[in-house]
């Protein structure tokens, strides 16, 4: 039966990349595997078609050669390589190529402990306490390495052994067909030693589970949705391997008076009616305790805003300070006694011969008027 295409067979045009052939490859190889289709030659089959497709696309030169000879560039007498075909003594590297990245290209010990997990902290802090920085005193349950056996995972503190299954390398390989195969090791499940009499404190696997306290340092001016990493402070790794690290996440509380934009802070301040009106002071406060007199323009309307330097968050790395908004609000009376609806009453009717005294009302309502006299028109 005369060969398929070798693009076809990878189901790739004539003009594929090699990144393009190679996905493809892999792809197909890992559908066609006999390990996945164990008992089906027509599966087994199609994977020795699949390779030896490869084996020639992946080949510059021998891609060369094909593209201009076609199947006839690999018989005898077709110059260099001719006859070559598909060489199952190549498939190592076939191998590699395709499962280089899961299994490793070649045999080799692994480190005998696996690393720790990573673990999270979740940390809320005021506003204030995100403005002055803080020692966090912090306890977090995590496992930690055993003492009995020193992290070894061996009673006594003795060391593994090799495995004899797999003689130390963490794989060993069965042979199917014309391919060896690799798998990890059941034994030691890859780590390539063995535990004899394992510690009874831990169970053989080095560590323990425990509750740690820490010092963690807050620095000033901390923004909510901070990550701070600490290095080595995360779980103990397994029979002496290395640690996880510790993610410590920073929420800010919302705060009763300030709205925070970075390190600007806003306020929103109630006045009085008259103080807007006639001009005056009020008080307000510092996110550091400070009590601040702010003088407030005549003639002050809702939304006006005043800026103060300096009185806002601190900045990180001691980048000084930002600025403090305060946005007025004018407040209108309510529960009004007799006498002062009097002198409200007075008040309006001086004030209806004046003119340019309530700005905004005075142009919004000149503005409705024209509204409703070019619809009669």
């Amino acid at each position: 039966m005369a060969k398929r295409d070798f693009y076809e067979v990878l189901g790739v045009p004539r003009s594929a990349s090699e990144a393009e052939i190679k996905r493809a490859y892999r792809q197909l190889a890992m559908k066609y595997h006999p390990d996945r289709n164990p008992g089906d030659p027509s599966a087994e089959a199609k994977f020795k078609e699949i390779n030896e497709a490869y084996e020639v696309l992946k080949d510059p030169q021998k891609r060369a050669a094909y593209d201009q000879f076609g199947h006839r560039a690999f018989e005898p007498g077709m110059g260099p390589g001719a006859g070559a075909g598909f060489d199952f003594a190549s498939f190592a590297d076939v191998f590699d190529d395709l499962f280089g990245d899961i299994l490793g290209a070649r045999p080799r010990r692994r480190a005998d402990g696996a690393r720790g997990a990573d673990l999270r902290y979740n940390l809320t802090l005021t506003l204030e306490e995100a403005f002055t920085g803080k020692q966090a005193q912090i306890r977090v349950p995590t496992a930690v390495v055993c003492e009995a056996c020193r992290g070894s995972g061996g009673e006594g503190g003795a060391e593994p052994g090799i495995c004899p299954t797999c003689r130390g390398m963490g794989r060993v390989r069965t042979q199917q067909g014309f391919f060896t195969v690799e798998r990890t090791c059941p034994t030691c499940l890859g780590s390539g030693r063995t535990i004899a009499n394992p510690c009874r404190e831990c169970g053989g696997s080095g560590r323990v589970q425990r509750e740690k306290t820490l010092l963690v340092t807050i620095p000033a001016g901390v923004e909510d949705g901070t990550r701070i990493r600490l290095a080595g402070e995360g779980e103990a790794g397994l029979r002496g391997g290395a640690p996880g690290d510790l993610y410590i996440f920073v929420s800010v509380a919302p705060h009763r008076m300030f709205r925070r934009d970075g390190t600007t802070l806003y306020c929103r301040v109630p006045i009085p009616m008259v103080t807007a009106a006639l001009g005056g002071t009020v008080e307000v406060p510092g996110i550091d305790g400070e009590r601040i007199e702010l003088a407030v323009p005549a003639g002050t309307q809702t939304g006006k805003q005043l800026r103060l330097k300096g009185k806002g968050m601190t900045a990180l790395h001691g980048r000084g300070r930002g600025d403090l908004v305060v946005e007025l609000v004018v407040e209108t009376p309510v529960n009004l006694t007799k006498r002062q609806i009097e002198l409200l009453r007075e008040f309006e009717k001086a004030g209806r011969a004046a003119k340019g005294q309530h700005p905004e009302s005075e142009g919004f309502f000149a503005k409705v008027k024209e509204f409703f006299e070019d619809l009669r028109d």
